[in-house]
């Protein structure tokens, strides 16, 4: 069975980890490094980022 291919980019996700205090966790140690606190607050900031550039194409 392959693996579920992820809806962010990793380059996505890499820069949501600088903007977010964490990315030398990932760097280091992995993804799975990360609180569950950095992941939820990573995907928050992707909703709102992607409500952003809805709302701008409106």
């Amino acid at each position: 069975m392959g693996r579920r291919r992820g809806i962010m980019s990793e380059e996505f996700k890499y820069e949501l980890a600088k903007d977010l205090g964490f990315y030398d966790t990932v760097k280091n140690e992995g993804w799975g490094a990360i609180r569950a606190r950095d992941a939820g607050n990573m995907t928050k900031r992707a909703i709102e980022l992607a409500e952003e550039h809805l709302r701008t194409k409106a």
